[in-house]
């Protein structure tokens, strides 16, 4: 990657046009032309740093439920369970963690479905020692935006404003689902990448424009945008920040917590008695030492004492649920001799 290329994974991450020709209108922004910037994404998509890009959706607003899931297992199994819950559709991110909790993955179920009843179907597995379950009571943060331009060191501090959304009743018709099936595919580096799905929809490309506008507005599309692979961008230390908060300052722990640039989410999840934190905020950094300064930082803001670093050793999956595309899913059965 040259420079070039860091600025425009910079505006992408954030900021799409929703225009008939998009790379167009991002070429004239970084003055070059229309095939050079038609040339760079497509490099960039096989060089693996970016990932993809498509609508990005608010899980709970489209029905589904969520959770993120900790696992305790046997050292020995981890790699077999780890792949036989890559198998299941709904989980989209799934790593090892220096921790007796040694499996943290998501997994989110489609409206009529029970999250727990999915979680148990993992059961059978062997090497399984303990699981928590631990979905979102309270979310004061959810946006990755990673600084591909800027390597000189950013004050730590809750500087950000948070964005207003007017959020409303929605519940997803037949052709709201099929919109959202086309617009979270990854869109082709063509000169009108948008066509294919407004033709298949029945819509013009305007009116695909002013769903997803409307769609942002309301929060059931946080946004349009790039998303990286962190580790090939030079994120290599992603660390879970957890953290033991007292609970009458959770709520304006997690709201200042929220507001800072470094941290790309922070929820709110409920406790057990072998796991105290409540509140998780996670931050991706270039090296282990600089994510342990930057929660020493954040520390000092919030006056929370009781925290634990969690960084993910191994990445054994990471990709974006297929909303409204469901399948059943079983374990497979361990072959014996």
């Amino acid at each position: 990657m040259d420079a070039l290329d860091r600025e425009i994974l910079n505006e992408i991450q954030w900021s799409f046009p929703l225009v008939s020709e998009p790379y167009r209108t991002l070429a004239e922004k970084f003055n070059i032309t229309h095939e050079e910037m038609k040339k760079r994404i497509t490099d960039l998509k096989s060089a693996g740093v970016l990932r993809q890009l498509s609508a990005i959706f608010d899980t709970r607003r489209l029905g589904y439920k969520s959770s993120l899931v900790a696992m305790a297992i046997a050292p020995d199994k981890l790699d077999y369970v780890a792949n036989q819950i890559n198998r299941h559709p709904g989980v989209s991110h799934n790593y090892e963690r220096n921790h007796e909790y040694n499996l943290w993955f998501t997994l989110a179920t489609p409206p009529g479905s029970d999250l727990k009843t999915e979680v148990d179907k993992f059961s059978k597995l062997p090497g399984i020692l303990k699981v928590r379950l631990l979905p979102t009571i309270k979310l004061f943060k959810i946006g990755v935006k990673l600084d591909m331009v800027d390597d000189k060191k950013k004050e730590v501090a809750p500087t950000e404003e948070k964005k207003k959304i007017t959020e409303t009743k929605f519940t997803p018709t037949e052709d709201d689902k099929e919109f959202i099936r086309h617009l979270q595919k990854d869109l082709p580096v063509v000169d009108r990448p948008f066509l294919p799905a407004a033709n298949a929809l029945g819509m013009t490309e305007e009116q695909v424009f002013e769903k997803l506008a409307y769609y942002e507005e309301i929060g059931v599309m946080r946004r349009y945008a790039a998303i990286l692979r962190h580790r090939d961008a030079g994120f290599v230390a992603n660390g879970m920040i957890v953290w033991r908060v007292p609970e009458d300052q959770i709520e304006p722990v997690g709201a200042k917590l929220g507001a800072f640039p470094q941290i790309s989410h922070c929820y709110q999840r409920p406790v057990y008695e072998d796991w105290p934190y409540n509140v998780f905020s996670m931050v991706h950094c270039k090296s282990i030492p600089e994510a342990e300064e930057m929660a020493k930082d954040i520390q000092k803001h919030i006056n929370v004492d009781d925290y634990k670093i969690l960084f993910s050793s191994r990445e054994f999956k990471k990709t974006r649920v297929e909303y409204f595309t469901e399948s059943e899913f079983t374990i497979e059965e361990p072959i014996t001799a």
